[in-house]
């Protein structure tokens, strides 16, 4: 009997898709590569996922496992074999439990970041991940991929957030780790190793996430900044000043946010001159007062010091959301222009504005009059830091002759100053190549031999993170 009339036989004719326009489940997010599936499932629960496991194990059949699809690193689409069976957990969306007791909430790995979200809200707790994707990409995606977002200089990455998994191995077992606990200390911890492995070493099913009070008051800025060294000294002052008030601080360039006023004119920056812009959100348990007046205090602290030359705050909640859109719409705006290059990167704060100095002369040197889209999280060392391609040049014909240079000169500039290629994309196939040249080599015989012990036939999205030859 075929793979495919089993697993039919498994879930129904209707969730083995094999025939048709197959593109929502084998093209990336980006629309950049494409791949051929043999077929695609969609279990229900994890029972399903398990018995999926089992015989695709019994046929020696590789799984690539999908939530949302909006990675950025080829990591949840098949190859181009036709022989990898593409299992998508879009049926598994249930909240599960809410333990406002305990401070947390249980919810299967199909569940969509904003339907977590809501739900939190709605028992009058916060879930702080937070993602310009976040209508999408999914809880078990976020986990896989360690994702990261605009409030990890508060609350960490997903990472952070998880206090339990529930995950199907290779061989086909299910790990039931749905623990509530934020103490338990009786061996390895399981979870870490499954979080942030794109479902190389098994897939995750459900997961139990920490929630927080909500905030009693939540202001937003954006602030106009002379030069990046400024917005690394506002970031510094902020931190003294807020402490563990400061919730998000993001920075964009100028030319990153002249492309959202281009493409995206209702959102046009409030700063157009501005070399930079900083974008700070302040959260506080005391009143709405209380927090207005001590963001009022900071923004005219950081005018007097000469760290910021603007500043609008946002009176509204309406007001605050526009500004934030602005933000969002970065990577919107970007590929309304056209192809580019991105470049998801981490690095220490404090090495961050030699960096971009050498680096950004370095491009000009290589492709004179190429345009640096800059924008990130700087609250936690990660830019976005992408190249479009010079005016007049077709985005194309740039990216054939200069994406691979262009990608090994910022990656060795990342190096150098002590940073990683991957803050919070992950590695997928796009850099899987890429990854031996820039990490520790025991840290990289490690991970093979993690990957061997615990999916020895390489059935679990093969070929993605980590090449086992």
């Amino acid at each position: 009997m075929s793979l495919i009339t089993e697993l039919q036989t498994l879930l129904g004719t209707a969730h083995v898709l094999f025939e048709g326009d197959l593109s929502a489940y084998e093209e990336d997010w980006r629309k950049r590569s494409r791949g051929r599936a043999l077929c695609v499932v969609t279990p229900a629960n994890t029972q399903e996922v398990a018995e999926v496991v089992k015989l695709c194990a019994a046929h020696q059949t590789s799984i690539v496992p999908q939530g949302g699809n909006t990675g950025l690193v080829v990591g949840s689409i098949p190859d181009e074999s036709g022989q990898q069976v593409l299992l998508s957990l879009k049926r598994m969306r249930a909240i599960q439990a809410i333990d406002t007791e305990n401070l947390s909430i249980t919810v299967q790995a199909g569940c969509v970041l904003q339907e977590v979200q809501e739900a939190a809200s709605q028992a009058g707790l916060l879930f702080p991940l937070s993602l310009g994707s976040q209508g999408s990409c999914t809880i078990g995606g976020n986990l896989s991929t360690n994702a990261g977002g605009t409030q990890v200089l508060r609350y960490g990455n997903t990472r952070d957030l998880c206090l339990g998994l529930e995950v199907v191995s290779a061989s086909g077992e299910i790990y039931a780790g749905l623990s509530g606990l934020r103490k338990d200390n009786t061996g390895y911890d399981l979870k870490n190793l499954f979080i942030g492995a794109e479902g190389t070493l098994g897939i995750i099913t459900a997961a139990t996430l920490k929630l927080y009070p909500k905030p009693q008051s939540t202001w937003t800025a954006l602030v106009a900044v002379h030069a990046l060294d400024n917005c690394v000294s506002l970031l510094s002052h902020c931190h003294q000043a807020l402490g563990a008030q400061l919730t998000g601080f993001e920075v964009m360039n100028q030319f990153s946010l002249s492309l959202v006023s281009k493409h995206l004119p209702q959102l046009a920056c409030p700063f157009p001159n501005s070399p930079w812009c900083v974008l700070l959100e302040l959260s506080d348990s005391e009143s709405q007062a209380h927090a207005s007046e001590q963001l009022e205090n900071l923004l005219s602290s950081a005018m007097e010091l000469g760290l910021a030359s603007n500043a609008i705050i946002a009176d509204s909640l309406q007001k605050a959301k526009h500004l934030w859109h602005i933000r969002e719409s970065i990577t919107m705006a970007q590929a309304m222009e056209g192809l580019n290059i991105k470049n998801d990167i981490s690095l220490p704060v404090s090495r961050i504005t030699e960096f971009v100095r050498i680096t950004d002369q370095a491009l000009q040197d290589l492709v004179p009059g190429v345009q640096l889209v800059n924008f990130g999280h700087l609250g936690d060392g990660n830019l976005h830091y992408n190249v479009q391609s010079p005016p007049n040049t077709p985005a194309h014909v740039f990216l054939d002759s200069f994406e691979d240079q262009i990608n090994t000169l910022v990656y060795q500039k990342v190096k150098l100053y002590g940073g990683s290629i991957s803050a919070e994309h992950g590695i997928g196939s796009l850099k899987v190549q890429t990854l031996p040249d820039y990490k520790d080599p025991v840290a990289l015989k490690l991970m093979r031999q993690i990957k061997v012990s615990l999916d020895p036939l390489n059935t679990m999205n093969p070929n993605r993170v980590i090449l086992l030859h």
